[in-house]
């Protein structure tokens, strides 16, 4: 029996991937239903009012559960909580989980794991011989200190739900990712000004192009990383101009060093005057902030929109391979950990155009491991040696990732689909019927 820790996309497609191949296990969520962060009425969600997906339904929907041809190509997050509620419906997931039920400990037990959970207060331990760990890696906001005391309200996106809370106030963005920047937006129609921080510059792309969702487009021949990072920087450029046309600072790394920011209305809004760009922080004193330029400005409130940590709070940092230099486990393809053969990490990689179903792949490749595993066969000696002996390998497709904790996961899509591809080949080859024989019909 396995566990499954998470009933997000994630945590889904790793119940649905098991249950394909007929593995027994339970899942765990500390959430009423199944979706994550997707549903924003989990307690544990950082959803927002405005949230929409940031890349296209077409290029993040599970292949063999498509989204309905009515649903926008950038769906509301009320949408993707319905997509995943159905899917759950559909592959008939949550008989499979124990709902509103937290996970507090996990620990090697033998050759298996010991996992102590609670529901309504009481405790519950069971013994699992492998552990899917898929509790999303947007949870915990990284929060950085301030150079000073601020005096008014302070609060992190993670915190952010409604643009109300912006009504009349003086705001200052602290960040500019997908969600600063949608955040940006919603203030601009409710607060009294709205001022952005950046330390350092973004590539900013807009959804569309020529009425197609943006990342629907090329991928027809595949470029050298070089030429490609300079056509597509040239394109945008083309479209929308420079960051620095909008005063704010240009990107010091070259394109798809680090993840884009898909919204061109922040730019729309800081060429309007909606929205004044403003340098790092350098001091602050009460409600004045003093920024890098010498420019101050009061505030009354303060978002840092500055991302997130991963966390796992429930198992120590030794039994993930994560040492305290690193900002993520050292595992191979992000997923297989060097010594133990039954702990897996689902969903810790992030990388552009990958979608949900690169994430399925993942969670098919780990059935097919376990299944190969429990039938004693000696197809999963290549993919053994390889967790074995390049744990923490990167595949960045010869790609700068920019040193950042939340770039500590990220992989080139190309480079990471062309591996699990190959390994799922492999295993599927070895499998003793052809694998649409063994999915479970629902």
């Amino acid at each position: 029996m396995y566990a499954i820790i998470g009933a997000g996309p994630m945590g889904l497609a790793s119940a649905r991937n098991l249950q394909k191949l007929g593995i027994p296990f339970i899942g765990f969520e500390q959430h009423s239903d199944v979706g994550g962060l997707w549903d924003i009425d989990n307690p544990h969600s950082t959803m927002y009012d405005s949230a929409h997906l940031i890349s296209s339904k077409r290029m993040t929907e599970f292949a063999e559960f498509p989204m309905d041809d009515s649903v926008a190509p950038y769906p509301h997050h009320s949408e993707m909580r319905r997509y995943f509620h159905d899917y759950a419906s559909h592959f008939q997931l949550r008989r499979h989980y124990e709902f509103n039920t937290r996970v507090i400990e996990l620990t090697p037990d033998g050759d298996g794991w010991m996992l102590l959970s609670e529901r309504d207060g009481v405790q519950q331990r069971r013994r699992f011989d492998g552990v899917l760990i898929a509790n999303g890696t947007l949870h915990k906001p990284n929060i950085p200190g301030l150079p000073g005391q601020f005096s008014g309200e302070l609060m992190h996106s993670a915190d952010y739900r409604s643009p109300e809370v912006f009504k009349g106030k003086r705001v200052l963005l602290v960040g500019c990712g997908n969600s600063g920047a949608d955040i940006a937006v919603d203030a601009v129609h409710h607060a009294a000004s709205v001022d952005i921080s950046l330390r350092r510059g973004y590539y900013f792309l807009p959804k569309f192009v020529r009425g197609r969702p943006i990342d629907t487009l090329g991928g027809k021949r595949r470029l050298p990383r070089p030429l490609k990072q300079r056509i597509d920087a040239a394109m945008i450029r083309m479209i929308l101009g420079k960051p620095s046309d909008y005063g704010l600072p240009d990107p010091d790394y070259r394109m798809y060093e680090s993840h884009p920011v898909v919204n061109s209305l922040i730019l729309h809004h800081l060429g309007h005057g909606d929205i004044t760009p403003r340098r790092d922080i350098a001091a602050i004193d009460g409600h004045r902030v003093r920024f890098a330029d010498g420019a101050s400005a009061e505030y009354d409130l303060i978002l840092q929109a500055t991302g997130y940590q991963l966390d796992y709070p429930f198992i120590e940092r030794r039994h993930l391979n994560w040492p305290e230099s690193e900002d993520a486990p050292q595992l191979y393809m992000n997923i297989f950990h060097p010594q133990y053969d039954n702990l897996f990490m689902m969903g810790m990689i992030e990388a552009t155009g990958l979608g949900w179903e690169g994430r399925n792949q993942q969670a098919r490749l780990v059935a097919l491991y376990l299944h190969h595993r429990q039938a004693g066969s000696q197809a999963v000696a290549a993919l053994d040696q390889a967790r074995q002996n390049r744990a923490g390998e990167r595949l960045d497709g010869g790609y700068r990732y920019i040193k950042l904790a939340r770039m500590a996961y990220y992989v080139n899509k190309e480079v990471y689909l062309a591996a699990l591809h190959r390994h799922i080949a492999e295993l599927e080859q070895a499998l003793p019927a052809a694998p649409a024989d063994l999915v479970v019909s629902q």
